[in-house]
């Protein structure tokens, strides 16, 4: 029997978690929504674009469940929030994980998150309600992902970590194994952290020095062809 599911927002990410649902036959989207103030036309993806307020109405929460595709605003409080809102008007939260992903029975993933394609989550792994894990990135056996967390691609969270809720880990990140991070914490591009953080950490990588020479110099002086 196919799922309804309502879409919560009308920006990329609802393009983006869009593509991605639509690839499930079990699942068909039938409008979207978002607050009031950010309705500015009567469709969005060529469905019926509502306003939040209004959106039980037209379509009931006992006949859809509601998937939020928002972004990590405010360190994913706004996603969390909306999630908070949706369920308070009776939808159930929509799950989605990319059917090429391989999940061993002992993996569990909560309400509301979102598992794209290429992602790599080994056995025994827990992750939370409302946590957004983009392709390329590994999670690791025995790790725990609290709830609300943001996985971007390639980052790397290996075995038997304990992750707070509400974190964000840019692309190519890297968590060593064994390791407990508090909540709220924010690990940017290329980051190596190898020791627990505190709630509310922030560990980032510098950026790559460019160099005075043009790429053909860089070329002819390295011999790299």
């Amino acid at each position: 029997m196919t799922r309804d599911i309502v879409v919560f927002g009308a920006g990329k990410i609802a393009q983006v978690a869009s593509s991605y649902i639509a690839t499930d036959p079990d699942v068909s989207i039938i409008g979207y929504t978002c607050d009031a103030e950010h309705v500015d036309a009567d469709t969005f993806e060529g469905l019926p674009l509502v306003a939040f307020e209004e959106v039980a109405e037209r379509f009931p929460p006992d006949r859809a469940e509601m998937f939020i595709a928002l972004g990590y605003q405010d360190m994913n409080d706004l996603r969390a929030a909306r999630l908070a809102a949706a369920r308070d008007l009776g939808y159930r939260p929509a799950t989605f994980v990319h059917p090429a992903v391989e999940l061993t029975p002992d993996i569990s993933i909560g309400a509301g998150s979102f598992i794209t394609s290429s992602v790599v989550i080994q056995p025994r792994v827990d992750i939370g309600e409302n946590v957004f894990v983009f392709g390329g990135a590994v999670i690791g056996h025995h790790s725990t992902i609290g709830d609300n967390c943001w996985i971007t691609s390639h980052a790397s969270i290996l075995g038997v970590c304990t992750v707070g809720p509400n974190g964000f880990f840019a692309a190519n990140a890297t968590i060593g194994n064994g390791l407990t991070l508090g909540r709220r914490c924010f690990i940017g591009a290329n980051a190596l952290v190898t020791k627990d953080l505190d709630d509310g950490s922030v560990v980032v990588s510098g950026p790559s020095e460019v160099l005075r020479v043009n790429s053909d110099q860089f070329l002819r002086f390295s011999r790299f062809t």
